[in-house]
């Protein structure tokens, strides 16, 4: 679970089987034949908008754009919600939400002077006052002037328990390809003639200060059909890298495989993780002297690290063992040498689900573990130590009905960072204190007047019977008329959960101004754990998008709304739900946000990363796979005889994730049926389509206007 929101979310992490830097295609390898694609491809009218930096694709690009300002920039609201968002995005007084590195703390910070933001350091005891001093150790801007480059900051990994030998990422314009630097913290120097690897999809650990664990594109044939690296190295200072130890290497057609190293008081331990597709894993313990041991596991599974003598478990099937069945959900302990020499024969239970739970996050310090739980979609934490009589858990005492999350931990040391926060209710950051009661440390300031408004867990129920639970935030005064301005929002894809989190300068700036905002808790999601994920899986996935449609329907037969009010929003995979909703139901919604999209789904498993998802969505080239994606797929759905909302697109030319030729095809088709739409294409900007804060101030003011002009102006007409 982890290392696949990481894969989602192209977050920097030093977790164990965690990718630092996600590997996926080169920059300029943009696509793959295979023979349904290619057929696919010969009579696709808009399969020149697939070339990403083509002359003729970007003049289009630029032309969507200047429509897309005319209409959105030149709304005389836009300046104040976007100046109102900028000021959100870099005040001050935002939380320095930091990494622990035990006696100090990392922060990555942005602002209106640090656009590309800082890297900077400070101690504990510094950290849990109201004003910290901070120490920079890198300026991205001012690296970003002298070498010319536009660096977006991608994370650094630091070998620890020193932390001063770090390896920085460092991406151009956002894409999750970047260069990796040997960075010495303490001189806050790029170190001379070290570890440096070029612009790739790829992953580095360090073993020692003088070796790493690295997964890279090394030339032809080491990457995947996916896009991401096949080859785990051992590398060692001076080493060309071409002379790197080969540990293993996987099958051109798994997704990939990743280094992984596990630094606890106890000692170093390195694995090889190689991934089949994204919901397998097959794990291989790493000597030192490069020989890889593949662990008697199930392939279901999802590695959360090394505790003690220990490996941690997620199950994504059910286990049994000795008699003894564990659930799929449930976190399980290994002992790491049993399953290295034979068959697992203790299998120990540490947290298992029930019909509305999930483990949402796995932490470890260096003497508990710390699990993160959703029930019923709300958070709550629990301890887990281990002593002379066995494994003990409790609960820790943390605020209720909101989100917990786990902001970080240490194996060296017990402190623990913890994150509380609910859609009307600002963040609140918690130190646990050497494992102690948490203290609220740092909160966020409220970002607008919550009095008037109210939270409310309530329940559609989609077409197959099944219980789809949704938050509507909303006035308290609100009149169940039918005439509510509504905005839905949903993702349903990958077994990630949409939990409560304080409402964003988007979203508040929408209820602030009359809207009602709907979050939707579909399958395929991670709400309730593998259970609600796999139910919306492959054959299945019409299921997500009925109960996105079972939630929007209850929204209009509750009178929250109406169709004309109603819009909806998503993005990446949850882009894909929006353009199946939107083609299969256009009657229901008077606007559609469709961000960073997959839509092309006969051919997604070609662009890009695509490769990487069949696991979640099936596979073309098998017809009988085929069938059931081309049922829904959104490109191949759009009719000219059907009347669609006026759907609101937007994508970056810099993700290298999904790829901008599904929004581009899409957008250019209902054109070409003389569909209204409105498509934005940032430049630079990667899969969150902005580079910096600025231009999430922007976009984030482009797309309320939208809404307000489709839903609050004139519902149902284009403007």
């Amino acid at each position: 679970m982890a290392y696949r929101r990481l894969l989602l979310a192209a977050a920097a992490a030093s977790a164990l089987f965690v990718t630092p830097a996600l590997a996926q295609t080169s920059a300029d390898a943009t696509t793959s034949t295979t023979p349904a694609a290619d057929k696919e491809a010969m009579t696709d009218e808009f399969i020149w908008l697939e070339e990403v930096e083509g002359e003729k694709a970007i003049g289009w690009v630029k032309d969507r754009n200047e429509q897309a300002f005319k209409r959105l920039k030149d709304d005389p609201r836009f300046e104040g919600l976007r100046a109102d968002a900028e000021k959100i995005l870099t005040a001050k007084d935002r939380i320095p939400y930091g990494s622990l590195k035990g006696d100090t703390v990392d922060n990555f910070w942005q602002d209106e002077t640090h656009v590309r933001g800082i890297w900077r350091r400070t101690s504990v005891a510094s950290y849990r006052t109201a004003d910290p001093q901070w120490e920079t150790v890198l300026d991205i801007d001012a690296l970003s002037t002298a070498e010319n480059e536009n660096w977006v900051y991608k994370g650094g990994s630091c070998l620890p328990p020193e932390n001063r030998r770090c390896l920085v990422t460092l991406s151009r314009g956002g894409k999750d390809a970047a260069v990796v630097r040997e960075f010495d913290a303490e001189t806050k120097q790029f170190v001379e003639n070290g570890f440096t690897l070029p612009e790739a999809k790829q992953s580095a650990e360090w073993v020692d200060g003088d070796t790493l664990l690295i997964s890279t594109d090394t030339g032809p044939d080491s990457m995947t059909t996916s896009g991401y690296p096949r080859q785990v190295r051992l590398w060692k200072r001076g080493q060309p890298l071409s002379e790197a130890k080969l540990v293993f290497e996987a099958a051109k057609e798994d997704m990939g495989a990743w280094p992984a190293v596990s630094h606890r008081p106890e000692g170093t331990v390195m694995f090889v993780s190689r991934l089949p597709d994204f919901f397998t894993q097959e794990i291989r313990r790493v000597a030192p002297d490069g020989t890889a041991t593949k662990l008697n596991l199930p392939l279901e599974i999802d590695s959360q690290g090394v505790f003690g003598d220990n490996l941690l478990i997620l199950l994504r099937a059910d286990w049994t063992v000795g008699g003894k069945t564990h659930a799929k959900g449930s976190l399980v302990a290994v002992p790491l040498a049993e399953v290295e020499k034979g068959p697992a024969r203790t299998v120990t239970a540490l947290v298992a689900p029930t019909e509305t739970s999930a483990i949402e996050q796995v932490r470890s310090t260096k003497d508990a573990i710390y699990v993160a739980v959703l029930d019923n979609v709300t958070g709550k934490l629990l301890k887990l130590t281990r002593g002379a009589s066995g494994w003990q858990t409790a609960e820790v005492a943390m605020p209720e009905n909101g989100s917990l999350s786990i902001t970080s931990t240490y194996d060296f040391s017990s402190d623990v960072l913890v994150n509380f926060d609910s859609f009307l209710q600002p963040s609140t950051l918690y130190l646990l204190a050497d494992g102690d009661k948490p203290e609220a440390i740092k909160s966020l300031p409220a970002r607008f007047d919550a009095a008037p408004f109210t939270t409310e867990q309530r329940f559609a129920t989609s077409k197959d019977g099944t219980r789809v639970p949704y938050f509507v935030i909303r006035s308290k005064e609100l009149k169940q008329n039918g005439d509510n301005p509504t905005l839905l929002y949903g993702y349903g894809g990958f077994e990630v959960a949409i939990t409560p989190s304080y409402l964003s300068p988007m979203s508040k700036q929408w209820v602030e101004n009359g809207g009602v905002y709907v979050v939707a808790n579909i399958r395929g999601g991670g709400e309730f754990g593998p259970r609600w994920h796999q139910a919306a899986l492959k054959e299945n996935r019409q299921r997500a998008f009925d109960d996105f449609i079972a939630v929007a329907e209850d929204l209009v037969e509750t009178k929250v709304t109406r169709p004309e009010r109603l819009g909806i929003y998503g993005g990446s995979n949850g882009g894909l739900l929006m353009g199946a909703v939107m083609t299969q139901r256009p009657e229901l919604f008077g606007a559609t946000v469709i961000a960073v999209p997959l839509l092309d789904m006969l051919r997604y498993h070609t662009l890009l990363a695509g490769a990487s998802w069949m696991g979640e969505y099936g596979n073309p080239e098998i017809p009988e796979e085929r069938a059931y994606i081309q049922a829904y797929s959104p490109y191949q759905k759009l009719s000219k005889g059907a009347s669609y909302p006026e759907p609101f697109i937007y994508t970056s030319t810099k993700d290298d994730r999904v790829h901008p030729g599904h929004a581009r095809k899409f957008a250019a088709k209902m054109m070409a049926q003389d569909h209204p739409v409105i498509y934005f294409e940032n430049i630079e900007g990667g899969h969150s389509a902005a580079a910096n804060l600025k231009q999430r101030a922007q976009n984030n003011a482009m797309l309320v206007v939208y809404l307000m002009q489709k839903l609050m102006d004139a519902p149902g007409k284009t403007n």
